[in-house]
């Protein structure tokens, strides 16, 4: 899964950018309650999904699946929202940079986190936490359409993630919300730039429509 022209694109934009653009078109795809743990700057890439369960007496594994993603994915993964057991760790987060996966998206926990910093990569997810998720969960699919932070990630759907959190981008709509996404930019630049300037903000904020950036289209 090599990076395209619009998973660059949205590497240039902030999450906030994207959540007006996806306001503006109606669409919800802010995920609730994931935080950035590790790493820095502005993440973007396609959805590489996996489910967890609890498990049952046949038992589970919680990290074989990696060798199956992608470089240049984001490791998208459902744990229906437990953060009392982690699905990810050290290990994990070096073979993934190794790789080029790009980051890792969890409804849930994860651990080891100074062994994700120490290689630069980006972690986001409900908390973190030291207690295994082994004999405890297992993988239940893979490539599948899950749920993080109450909304939709279905595989090459678009992720975008910074210090503000994760919004998620459909994929058949992500060369549109692109694209109000980069007209919105381009106002708050220009609002920017007057205003160092010496304009009046709520003047420069007018000019650009800067109240309305979000508000959705008829």
């Amino acid at each position: 899964m090599a990076d395209d022209d619009v998973v660059e694109g949205f590497k240039t934009l902030s999450t906030p950018v994207v959540s007006d653009a996806l306001d503006r078109l109606g669409i919800d795809g802010q995920a609730s309650g994931i935080a950035r743990i590790t790493g820095d700057g502005t993440v973007a890439g396609r959805a590489w999904t996996l489910q967890y369960t609890p498990i049952g007496t046949e038992g589970g594994t919680v990290g074989d699946y990696i060798d199956d993603a992608v470089a240049g994915s984001i490791i998208v993964l459902a744990n229906n929202v437990r953060t009392d057991v982690t699905v990810w760790g050290g290990l994990l987060s070096e073979v993934a940079s190794y790789r080029g996966v790009v980051a890792t998206v969890i409804d849930g926990t994860c651990r080891d986190t100074p062994r994700a910093q120490e290689v630069g990569y980006s972690l986001f997810a409900r908390s973190h936490w030291m207690r295994t998720g082994k004999d405890r969960v297992r993988v239940e699919s893979t490539q599948k359409p899950v749920s993080i932070g109450g909304i939709l990630v279905r595989p090459e759907d678009v992720l975008v993630g910074d210090a503000d959190g994760v919004v998620v981008v459909p994929r058949e709509r992500a060369d549109e919300i692109l694209k109000v996404a980069l007209g919105i930019e381009e106002a708050e630049q220009a609002i920017h730039n007057e205003a160092m300037q010496g304009v009046r903000l709520d003047e420069a904020r007018r000019r650009h429509g800067y109240h309305t950036l979000q508000t959705k289209s008829d």
